[in-house]
C-alpha cells in the first residue's frame, strides 16, 4: 500500500494513540491512578476516604470547643448493678421543688435508681402554707414506704441553693415539727456528693464533674489520696439578680479553668438545665446522654439560655468535648452513697 507522507504521518498518529490508550487501561498504575481521582466541589460525593480524613483532621483542629464539644456520641459505659443491696429513700428539698428518690445500694457502694419523683416549684416560690408542706413531705414519704423503703432509711437533705431562699428556714421548721432531721450541706459538699454519685470511678483520672443548678453551679474533681476538690460558681436563675450573661461566663470560666489538664477529657453533668438538654436528644430510656456542642441549642426561655451561657463558659474554659448527662444520679444520692 503506497502512502503519501500525510499518510504516513495519520497512520503513526493512530498507532500512537492507540498504544497511549491500552497503556491507560491496561498499564500497572491503572488502579494508583483511580484511587487518586479527587473531588474539586466541596459538595461533591465523589470524595475519596483520603481526602475525606484529611478535611475531618482540618475541621478538628479549626473547630473550638465550643463548637465541637459533645459531639461523640460513641460513649459507651454501664454502670455495675448492686449486689444483695438495701433499700434507701432520699427527699430533697432543692431551689426548684420537692424531690425523692429511692436506691438500691449495696456494701460496695454500686447503686441503681428503683423510683424518682419530682415536685413543683410551689414550695420554693413561698406559695405554699405549712400544711401543704407537710402534706406533700407525706406524699413522698408514703410513696417510698409503698416501695419497701423502711423508715429508718428515709433521709431529708437540703441543697445549697435552697438555703439562700427565704422560704427555705420555715420549710426545715416544719420538717423538724414532724420529727424529722434535716441534713444541710454546702455547696463544696454538694459538689463531692454529685461527684460521688455521677462520675464513675474508672473516669476519676480522665475526667471531672459539673451541675448546672438553678442556685448555684458545682465543678468538681478527685484529688491525690481519694480526696475531692469542689468549687462553686453563679446558677441558672443569675439573670433573676440582672448579672450580666458575660459576667457569669467569665466567672464559670475561671473556676473550670481549675480542673487539671489531665481531667478533661470529659465530663459528666447533671441539673435542671443540662436536663432539659438532654431530653432533646436522648435515646430511649438510656441512662447517659452525650450532649450537644453548647452551640448547637437554640435556647429561648431566660433559664435555658442562663444555663447554656454556664454550660458554653464551661466548655470552652476546659476544652472538654465529651459533656454526659447522668439521668439518674442526684447530689443527695452521694448523701446516700455516704451512709453506713
Amino acid at each position: 500500500m503506497n502512502l503519501t507522507g500525510a499518510g504516513k504521518i495519520a497512520l503513526i498518529l493512530l498507532i500512537a494513540g492507540a498504544l497511549g490508550a491500552g497503556y491507560y487501561f491496561f498499564g500497572p498504575d491503572h488502579e494508583k491512578g483511580g484511587t487518586e481521582i479527587t473531588a474539586t466541589s466541596p459538595n461533591s460525593e465523589a470524595t475519596t476516604s483520603e481526602s475525606v480524613a484529611s478535611d475531618d483532621n482540618t475541621a478538628s483542629s479549626e473547630s473550638s470547643s465550643s463548637t465541637a464539644a459533645s459531639d461523640n456520641t460513641s460513649f459507651s459505659y454501664t454502670a455495675p448493678e448492686p449486689v444483695d443491696g438495701t433499700l434507701k429513700g432520699v427527699v430533697e428539698l432543692g431551689a426548684s421543688g420537692f424531690n425523692s428518690f429511692v436506691v438500691n445500694v449495696d456494701k460496695d457502694k454500686n447503686w441503681k435508681l428503683e423510683k424518682a419523683e419530682f415536685g413543683n416549684s410551689m414550695v420554693i416560690e413561698n406559695m405554699a402554707s405549712d400544711y401543704d408542706i407537710r402534706v406533700g413531705l407525706k406524699k413522698y414519704i408514703s410513696g417510698m414506704i409503698d416501695h419497701g423503703v423502711s423508715g429508718k432509711n428515709i433521709h431529708f437533705v437540703v441543697s445549697s441553693g435552697a438555703l439562700k431562699a427565704d422560704v427555705t428556714q420555715k420549710i426545715i421548721r416544719v420538717l423538724k415539727d414532724m420529727g424529722y432531721t434535716v441534713n444541710t450541706v454546702t455547696p463544696e459538699q454538694e459538689g463531692t456528693l454529685g461527684l460521688k454519685a455521677a462520675l464513675p470511678a474508672k473516669y476519676y483520672d480522665s475526667g471531672f464533674f459539673t451541675d448546672i443548678g438553678s442556685g448555684n453551679t458545682k465543678i468538681a474533681w478527685t484529688t491525690a489520696g481519694g480526696g475531692v476538690k469542689s468549687l462553686e460558681a453563679s446558677g441558672a436563675k443569675y439573670y433573676e439578680k440582672g448579672t450580666a450573661d458575660d459576667v457569669v461566663y467569665e466567672e464559670v470560666g475561671a473556676k473550670a479553668k481549675q480542673v487539671p489538664t489531665s481531667k478533661r477529657d470529659i465530663c459528666f453533668i447533671i441539673g435542671g438545665v443540662p436536663f432539659d438538654l438532654a431530653k432533646e436528644i436522648r435515646n430511649g430510656k438510656e441512662r447517659y446522654t452525650v450532649l450537644k456542642a453548647p452551640t448547637a441549642y437554640k435556647l429561648d426561655k431566660a433559664k435555658a439560655k442562663a444555663g447554656g451561657n454556664i454550660y458554653k463558659a464551661i466548655a470552652d474554659a476546659t476544652g472538654c468535648k465529651t459533656f454526659v448527662f447522668d439521668w439518674d444520679a442526684n447530689f443527695t444520692i452521694g448523701f446516700l452513697l455516704g451512709l453506713k
